[in-house]
């Protein structure tokens, strides 16, 4: 069932899929990460840090990964031994397995302190970002081993109706926040962005039929597929390059309020935003039923590629536009001495997925450690932990957004076992870091000059300028 496209979905949804970057742990910890994400938050202290910040090109990375249903096993004994074997794997009732994905690179990261009225910081940074999502049925794994599995001159309905897309992309942005009083603060990050690949499958109905004794088979698709791609030679190194052949735009908003009770409340809209894929884009409509005679005689390469034709045959190309994969975060944190509880709902407004997460960490000088139990609206159950050590000049952190998957994942890789591990298949890794430097940024009654002396204009800050713009 168009093999070489589901393998792609597979391929993303195993393999590419295994980043994500939430990490909420790293929400309201003011480091350089959480600026970026956050737009609201600071990331400099007055008479302590200096003035510029960075992570040098040494990137923050994450990897996570997570796949569940009733092909966890299978995938499970694939990727600790390389062997795809679905003989165990039940078929004919058109079961979904899911999987997710969020990859987020910071490539490079450089935020300044502006000014210390309303403590304005102005950020940029190149990011690497991919989100995806598969529902994928047995019959999708299962006809990768052999067609032979599905029983002789039995007609299949809608086993192969699967729902998924991919999409990456580079991400140059340009923040500032400021704070509005001392309580609140506003932060916005607008982004260009440049595609790099984008694949979607939908099927809404399927057939499947094996005539063996007559050497014959029937496939029956309707749906669409539509990607920037359509043959996986079409994907080479030069791909990742951003070159704006595909270019769109995404805008972050975000506050933060801090009570006088003590409570801190974050709010945020993330990622909103397209991307237009430019004209060499594919777009197929599927609505037929083929034949593959004489299967005896042919090698499964040239069955596959049969079957791969059905999609090449009904190929369009045109441009055609995509939404980035935008969310709403709440967050809700209050400090009890060295201990700080933090609630967090993340929602995706237009894919599927979203977040709640409770993060509690746990702070001893310069060092913290937390410990996250989320739940992720694809019913996956995660543990994370992460480690930070943060001074107001350096911070590096180390964690993971699902810990037991993770070790778990470790061992069976490094014994080739398939027998290590039960439930569903998940690992996860995440570090970074951040350097700050040049001159001290000083608290206002330490400064030379003062706003409105000697003939100095009185600084308004970026949103005052913004709303009194609107006003006129």
């Amino acid at each position: 069932m168009m093999k070489k496209i589901y393998l792609l979905f597979l391929g993303f949804a195993l393999i590419t899929c295994s980043t994500k970057a939430q990490h909420y742990a790293l929400y309201n910890t003011r480091s350089l990460f959480d600026a970026l994400e956050n737009p609201a938050i600071r990331a400099f202290t007055l008479d302590s840090s200096s003035k510029f910040a960075s992570n040098l090109f040494l990137p923050n990375f994450s990897i996570n990964s997570a796949n569940k249903g009733d092909a966890q096993s299978v995938i499970r004994t694939l990727t600790n031994t390389g062997v795809l074997n679905t003989e165990n794997l039940p078929i004919g009732t058109g079961n979904l397995n899911k999987a997710f994905a969020n990859t987020n690179i910071h490539i490079l990261n450089f935020r300044i302190f502006s000014s210390y009225k309303y403590n304005q910081e102005i950020g940029f940074a190149w990011q690497l970002r991919s989100d995806g999502y598969a529902a994928y049925t047995n019959e999708s794994l299962a006809i990768f081993d052999s067609y032979k599995r599905f029983s002789e001159q039995t007609p299949y309905n809608n086993i192969f109706n699967d729902n998924a897309y991919q999409q990456s992309y580079h991400q140059f942005s340009i923040s500032v926040r400021e704070n509005w009083d001392k309580r609140l603060a506003l932060g916005v990050k607008l982004s260009l962005l440049s595609g790099i690949a984008y694949n979607s499958l939908k099927i809404n109905n399927s057939y499947f039929y094996a005539d063996l004794p007559n050497d014959r088979l029937d496939i029956g698709l309707n749906g669409t597929y539509r990607g920037s791609f359509i043959r996986a030679e079409e994907l080479e190194r030069k791909t990742l390059i951003p070159t704006f052949k595909n270019p769109g735009l995404s805008l972050t908003i975000g506050t933060t309020y801090a009570s006088r009770s003590g409570f801190f409340i974050m709010g945020n809209i993330k990622d909103l935003g397209f991307i237009r894929w430019n004209k060499n884009s594919h777009t197929a409509k599927l609505n037929t039923v083929e034949s593959i005679y004489n299967l005896s005689s042919k090698s499964n390469k040239q069955i596959e590629n049969e079957i791969t034709d059905i999609a090449y045959n009904a190929d369009e190309q045109k441009a055609f536009f995509t939404p980035t994969n935008a969310r709403a975060d709440f967050l809700i944190s209050r400090t009890f001495g060295f201990y700080k509880p933090s609630i967090i709902i993340s929602k995706n407004l237009f894919y599927q997925g979203g977040d709640f997460a409770f993060v509690n960490t746990f702070n001893i000088d310069k060092f913290s450690a937390s410990l996250t139990p989320v739940y992720n609206l694809n019913n996956f159950i995660m543990i994370g932990v992460q480690g930070m050590y943060k001074t107001p000049n350096f911070e590096f952190f180390l964690g993971s957004d699902n810990i037991g998957k993770s070790i778990s994942l470790a061992r069976g890789l490094s014994q080739s076992d398939a027998a290590v591990g039960t439930g569903y298949n998940a690992g996860s890794f995440y570090m970074g870091l951040g350097i700050k430097f040049g001159r001290t940024v000083n608290h206002p009654q330490n400064l030379s000059t003062m706003p409105g002396v000697g003939g100095e204009k009185t600084y308004r800050g970026f949103f005052r300028s913004l709303f009194t713009l609107f006003k006129k």
